[in-house]
């Protein structure tokens, strides 16, 4: 009964519905990727395309499971309008350079479109702030992310 109010109010899985940590993590990351891709508003094809890339380099998955974990993700997003549930799990599951890392492929996702909104901007920065990721290090983050979608110039520079 303890867990099942727990799943409720925090968004936790009992034990007995829990996928391995490993699982829950990809989960997280995609949840949280498409959450920053949907934060203006709409989910660009350019978006939704890196999204599916960065899962498939992270975890090293082929297309169709890449496709099958984005699915899910999504299906869990649209259930919860929360953050923590997501940070919690990555907090748990990844050191200080792995949070980073997931910082960089937010940014990847913001800015996959070509336009940076305020609210992909700014759910970026809460989710460093629950990830435990410093300004400088998401500014870093920032920065590759931009040079490794070949734009030159931060739009909000």
């Amino acid at each position: 009964m303890l867990d099942l109010l727990k799943s409720l109010f925090f968004g936790e899985e009992s034990p007995r519905d829990a996928a391995s940590g490993d699982d829950r993590a990809r989960l997280a990351v995609a949840a949280l990727l498409i959450e920053a891709a949907m934060a203006d508003g709409s989910l660009a094809t350019e978006e939704q395309d890196r999204i599916h890339l960065l899962l498939r380099q992270r975890f090293n998955l082929p297309p169709e499971a890449a496709d099958a974990l984005y699915q899910q993700a999504s299906r869990r997003q649209q259930d919860t309008n929360q953050l923590f549930p997501f940070t919690k799990t990555i907090v748990d599951h990844f050191d200080a350079a792995q949070r980073i890392e997931l910082i960089e492929m937010l940014w990847e996702v913001v800015y996959a479109d070509g336009r940076l909104h305020d609210y992909e901007a700014g759910l970026v920065r809460r989710v460093a702030g629950l990830l435990y990721v410093s300004d400088q290090d998401s500014g870093g983050a920032r920065q590759r992310a931009l040079a490794r979608l070949g734009i030159a110039d931060d739009p909000l520079a």
